[in-house]
């Protein structure tokens, strides 16, 4: 019974093994997301055997059409409720586009396979239902991984906390920006008030002021925090360049890799954030403020199409494995 519960349950094994020992060496990689969906997809899979369920099975494959109209659905109802209230822009359709591209794919996949189409455009549909399988295989997987991510136990007493910048309303922060300056507290609050508060914003051109100086007054103005206990890093543009600015000033302050921060920054872009840090050499928790309902597809898209680019390597993987079979093709003839 052992070495059949142990032969239907291997691959859970295999990747939960590669799950666990690259969680623990590092958790803020993108190869966790994939690990962790993969050994959930074949723990599914052994039970379905386990239990001598193959309804299960079943289920999981009638899944994927309803759950591809679900979505669509979903992805442009949501629209709607976003251009309402944010108005229009093109951020703000991509969960529309995101939608109807999945439709032109639906439907040309089956009108193309059942009329005699050229072998090139074939050729090209193949490609396209390969590279989308990976997106949407990563793109769940990141879903997943980054709602655990945010709910994993963080450490206590850090001895910074950068709280990234957003959008102002004028001279003051947007709710988003509050919503993350309002963690940023609660963690300071949390550590008995002994971190540093890094603000890391710069100035856009459509801004009256930089926007660490709109953090930095609305902390000390509105929540009472000591001016004191707050630095200002007010020349970032990006998120990468909040991490690094925010870097060397901590590195200055303390000395490299001696002390502990947190970075706080929006619950959808909390995944992000960290793997950058990561990769810049920074060791830092990722801590996420509430976003509306309403506005989460729309950025977490964002978001998937950013780390996407980051790892944009297996993609060109696909691409070769597509090649691979088409170019054998069209030397036979």
């Amino acid at each position: 019974m052992f070495a059949y519960l142990v032969l239907i349950y291997f691959p859970a094994l295999v990747f939960g093994a590669l799950f666990l020992r690259n969680y623990r060496k590092e958790p803020r990689q993108f190869r966790n997301a994939l690990y962790f969906l993969l050994l959930c997809l074949f723990v599914f899979w052994g039970l379905s055997i386990q239990l001598d369920l193959p309804g299960l099975i079943v289920l999981g494959l009638l899944s994927v059409p309803f759950g591809t109209v679900a979505l669509v659905v979903f992805l442009l109802a949501n629209t709607v409720v976003v251009v309402r209230r944010e108005g229009v822009s093109l951020p703000h359709l991509l969960p529309a586009l995101l939608a109807l591209l999945i439709v032109a794919v639906c439907m040309a996949a089956p009108v193309l396979l059942l009329t005699p189409a050229p072998m090139p455009v074939l050729a090209l549909l193949l490609l396209v239902l390969m590279e989308g399988s990976y997106v949407a295989f990563t793109f769940f997987a990141l879903l997943l991984y980054s709602w655990l991510y945010r709910r994993l136990p963080k450490r206590a007493g850090y001895d910074y906390i950068v709280v990234h910048g957003a959008g102002l309303s004028g001279a003051k922060p947007t709710p988003l920006l509050a919503g993350r300056l309002d963690k940023g507290v609660q963690l300071w609050e949390a550590g008995k008030r002994r971190a540093v508060i890094i603000v890391s914003g710069g100035q856009g051109p459509d801004e009256e002021v930089s926007e660490a100086e709109a953090m930095r007054a609305y902390l000390t103005d509105e929540r009472g925090v000591p001016a004191d206990a707050i630095i200002m890093e007010d020349r970032s543009t990006t998120t990468m360049e909040n991490l690094l600015n925010s870097k060397a000033i901590m590195d200055a302050r303390s000395g490299a890799g001696s002390y502990r921060a947190a970075v706080v920054t929006s619950d959808y872009h909390v995944f992000r954030t960290a793997e950058y840090a990561h990769k810049i050499g920074l060791t830092a928790d990722g801590v996420g403020s509430p976003t509306a309902r309403y506005f989460w597809p729309t950025a977490f898209i964002r978001e998937f199409a950013a780390v996407s680019k980051e790892h944009a390597w297996p993609f060109a993987v696909v691409f070769a494995l597509w090649l691979l079979p088409v170019g054998c093709s069209l030397l036979a003839r």
